[in-house]
């Protein structure tokens, strides 16, 4: 059933827009691929190592032993360790913006599939119980009709088996965009931003918490704690992409 509903949403969505690439406009590409065509790939980088085993910031050259970042040592991050599929860039910014803002909801497979291919084998071997997006504020989401994180949590969540728990936290205060603040004032922007649906409701979980872009971390660190606090036993953080 699922095949057929997703034929004939391809089938709908080929109606209304070309099998073009909805970046460049000059090759050709499928609903299937996010509409986004080979050519526009390689505008993409795939996070590597080495990077910071905490945040996973990655580095250029030859570094052969584990490093923690400045970043990190200056933070109270409470996840185990977050990783991302593949480098903010502003191409890929880009492509985020306009699936969240404008509801461009075609370049979700082509999403999905950087997500997929650094994510499932990393976490498999991790043996988490459960995915949990990062939530919106009630009237962000009312807003935006959708939160894309719990978008992108479902496809991982089929891959690994495992649920999408979107009981466990709430978004309580609304939080102005983080994008301008520094690393210390991302972090009491989001200090008080998050909150257990249930307290004391978890028993030693181990759980991935999934967001979009992870800059400083502040916000994912800030479910994790939430999390950590309500009995969840380990908190790791997986992102699409990472900020540079």
């Amino acid at each position: 059933m699922k095949s057929v509903n997703r034929d004939w949403l391809d089938a709908g969505l080929s109606f209304l827009f070309p099998a073009v690439c909805q970046l460049c406009a000059d090759a050709r590409a499928t609903p299937a691929e996010g509409y986004v065509c080979q050519a526009c790939w390689q505008n993409l980088r795939f996070v590597t190592p080495p990077c910071c085993e905490r945040c996973g910031l990655p580095y250029a050259g030859e570094i052969t032993t584990a490093f923690e970042c400045a970043n990190c040592r200056d933070l109270d991050l409470h996840f185990r360790w977050a990783r991302a599929s593949v480098v903010a860039n502003d191409f890929l910014r880009g492509v985020i913006h306009r699936y969240k803002y404008n509801r461009e909801l075609w370049f979700e497979p082509f999403l999905t599939d950087l997500l997929l291919r650094q994510a499932v084998p990393v976490l498999r071997s991790e043996n988490c119980t459960g995915i949990v997006p990062v939530p919106l504020h009630p009237v962000k989401q009312r807003e935006r009709e959708f939160n894309q994180a719990e978008r992108l949590a479902l496809p991982l969540a089929r891959a690994l088996g495992i649920p999408v728990l979107t009981h466990l936290v709430k978004r309580v205060q609304p939080t102005r965009t983080q994008t301008q603040l520094d690393k210390h004032a991302r972090a009491d922007n989001v200090r008080r931003a998050f909150a257990p649906v249930q307290p004391k409701s978890l028993r030693g979980e181990r759980l991935i918490v999934l967001d979009d872009v992870l800059t400083t971390g502040a916000t994912t660190s800030a479910v994790a704690r939430v999390l950590r606090e309500n009995g969840a036993g380990e908190v790791l953080v997986w992102t699409l992409a990472r900020g540079l």
